[in-house]
């Protein structure tokens, strides 16, 4: 098994991706966005779990669990983001690395996205690059843990 685990987190409507609002999310859908996440991970040499969740609860869950048996976390919250102070205190409490990946750059939308909880317990965030978002993410956590 490889030394560094990374554990992503899709959030709440992220199964559309690829019928959601292309314009905004791309056409890209999240069997995609995990294959090639997949890929990438066996390049860098990591283990990889990708999950979806439209319940909060899940997420949470998730993050708690993954002090077992990950070293890092990408997660893509989607609006949890912008209101969730649980998934940000799950995030606080395990102290894993986690990188806030969005396919869109939520700075330039509406003004209710341009606040996240998670930011402040987060090592970084990467917004903007649509799937490559969370490439960017796997390789950025991946780069943090090896230092």
């Amino acid at each position: 098994m490889p030394e560094i685990s990374v554990l992503v987190l899709h959030g709440p409507n992220l199964n559309l991706l690829g019928l959601r609002e292309p314009e905004i999310y791309g056409s890209t859908t999240i069997e995609q966005i995990n294959q090639a996440l997949y890929s990438d991970a066996k390049k860098l040499q990591v283990g990889l779990d990708c999950l979806q969740s439209n319940h909060e609860g899940i997420l949470v869950d998730a993050i708690h669990n993954a002090r077992q048996t990950h070293q890092g976390i990408v997660i893509n919250a989607g609006a949890y983001t912008h209101t969730s102070v649980a998934i940000r205190d799950a995030i606080a409490a395990v102290q894993i690395p986690t990188v806030e990946a969005h396919l869109s750059n939520i700075y330039t939308r509406e003004e209710f996205r341009h606040h996240s909880y998670l930011a402040a317990v987060v090592v970084g965030q990467i917004s903007g690059f649509g799937a490559d978002s969370y490439r960017l993410g796997l390789q950025a956590v991946v780069n943090y843990l090896n230092r």
